[in-house]
């Protein structure tokens, strides 16, 4: 079974947001969390507004995108101050998580569960993903865990949200994500008030391409196409596949910082790819037998049997 061009551009996205870490963490450094994710969603907002020249959002799609805005926001600011009170073996597996929880979150929302032999797969995704953060060991639980995990717990229900809110509705693809842009602009520009002055001052040509870079990458073409994605897929599967982000950030990692990839590390690229791959075909032969039955039962109704 081939991949889908759906596939290949979350496999895209999960490669982009892979690379921002470097960016990221550079940026950070020079200006601060909340005053680079303020800078990043003002850019990305600007970046996208000439696209809604014409286009009027409506109420509905003001709620959902403001909504989506909301969560999105929240998972930046759990996850990027996690990360900073935690090891990156404790972060890396308790975001993984996500590749678990949406799933779960997925079918009690819409009552439909997917085959076991999927989540066996998932879980061997997250067992990739172990080995691939392993290097500085677990610790002991934190506040950063708890963090971490809260991050994950509210990524799953903003890629659930995104798929339930948006189903069946004409719905804008590019308005949505521009509310969600705004609303993370205004949100982070408010919190980050203070410093953010200080960090305009502070940036220089390398900074502001890395704000360009995470605000057109990873925000304006990474949230187009995941909102895009999920309305035409499942919830499960966008997280499947958005959950080979952290491969994707230690191969550039070695590409570009020149770290070294150790044999536990390959074991555990192996293992994410895998576990991605089967739990992709088994979701995909889910759905298309759930496509037949639902044919099936139209047809039996259109045309009874007669007795």
């Amino acid at each position: 079974m081939s991949m889908s061009r759906t596939d290949l551009l979350l496999l895209a996205v999960a490669v982009v947001w892979g690379s921002s870490y470097l960016a990221a963490q550079t940026l950070v450094l020079a200006g601060g969390v909340l005053a680079v994710l303020a800078l990043r969603f003002a850019a990305s907002a600007l970046t996208l507004a000439p696209a809604m020249a014409g286009r009027r959002p409506s109420r509905p799609e003001l709620r959902v995108g403001a909504l989506l805005g909301v969560t999105q926001a929240t998972v930046l600011v759990l996850e990027t101050y996690g990360v900073s009170m935690t090891s990156a073996t404790n972060a890396g597996v308790l975001i993984s998580l996500t590749i678990l929880l949406t799933p779960v979150l997925e079918g009690a929302v819409r009552r439909r569960w997917l085959p076991h032999r999927f989540f066996a797969g998932a879980a061997v995704a997250v067992a990739g993903v172990v080995l691939l953060v392993a290097g500085p060991g677990l610790r002991a639980p934190t506040a950063g865990d708890a963090l971490m995990l809260a991050a994950a717990v509210v990524r799953a229900a903003h890629v659930t949200l995104s798929g339930r809110l948006t189903d069946g509705r004409r719905y804008d693809t590019v308005t949505l994500t521009w509310v969600q842009m705004v609303v993370g602009a205004v949100l982070f520009t408010l919190l980050a008030a203070p410093a953010l002055p200080a960090a305009v001052r502070a940036f220089g040509p390398g900074q502001w391409l890395g704000v360009l870079y995470l605000a057109v990458g990873c925000s304006v073409f990474a949230f187009l196409v995941q909102l895009w994605a999920i309305r035409r897929t499942s919830a499960a599967r966008a997280s499947l596949l958005l959950g080979t982000e952290p491969v994707w950030a230690v191969l550039i990692g070695v590409g570009v910082a020149g770290e070294r990839l150790t044999p536990v590390a390959v074991a555990g690229i192996a293992l994410v790819l895998a576990g991605t791959y089967y739990g992709q075909r088994v979701e995909a032969g889910y759905r298309s037998g759930a496509v037949s039955r639902r044919r099936a039962w139209a047809t039996s109704s259109t045309y009874p049997s007669g007795r």
